[in-house]
């Protein structure tokens, strides 16, 4: 399990306005042994401050609605400064247009608020393994949304070969690469290197920025999440 830089444990940083929601979050984050929360914040203003002092999270928690600067606005900002962080929404909505747009923006995950100790533990893990963790009900909602919309032809192929269209269809399924080598038979690096193609042609930085251009410029068929 990769943990952060040099084997030490991945440093996550919070940003909740809720004083009560935000310590018990970072005892939870605190108390896991391969991670730790050494900064909470009250904004993402704070935290962008913040970054001008300290060195980059491995991965930022981070609540949609929070006064001032939203998360999504939040999101653009934070990439922006530090592209490797990895950004997982957690909040209580689950609007289905948050969502997309919290995906486009570059959010690695999504969990709602109700997600239990363990399944925030298992989130910040499985982003740091090249996952995108994102709440069934969620991930149903966002799904069947577009499966309900009327198919059209993509505008772009962004000269996606094959194999790298079968790729970009498994990551939208929620696929990771280990479980993509082994659905096409292919080495990971193999896979790595068609990843690499992928970002590279649609012009992004993260998986959810893949995940949400494939969906939105209809790349690959939309599927309903079972």
């Amino acid at each position: 399990m990769r943990t952060g830089a040099a084997g030490k444990k991945a440093v996550v940083w919070l940003i909740e306005d809720h004083a009560d929601s935000r310590r018990v979050l970072a005892r939870v984050l605190n108390r896991a042994p391969t991670m730790q929360c050494p900064c909470a914040f009250a904004s993402c203003e704070d935290a962008l401050a913040a970054l001008d002092t300290q060195p980059a999270p491995d991965v930022i928690l981070l609540d949609v609605g929070l006064p001032g600067m939203s998360g999504i606005e939040g999101i653009r900002h934070l990439k922006a400064r530090s592209p490797a962080t990895h950004v997982i929404m957690l909040t209580v909505f689950d609007d289905q247009e948050k969502v997309f747009n919290a995906i486009c923006a570059g959010a690695s995950g999504y969990l709602l608020k109700t997600a239990d100790e363990d399944a925030i533990a298992n989130a910040v893990h499985e982003v740091l393994q090249g996952g995108s963790p994102i709440n069934p009900r969620v991930a149903r909602l966002v799904l069947n949304m577009f499966a309900s919309s009327r198919a059209t032809p993509p505008e772009h192929d962004y000269g996606l070969s094959g194999r790298e269209r079968e790729v970009l269809e498994l990551m939208v399924q929620g696929l990771v690469k280990k479980e993509i080598a082994d659905r096409l038979a292919l080495s990971y690096h193999t896979v790595d290197n068609h990843l690499r193609s992928i970002y590279a042609k649609l012009q992004v930085h993260t998986r959810g920025g893949a995940v949400a251009k494939a969906l939105s410029e209809h790349l690959v068929p939309p599927r309903h999440a079972p």
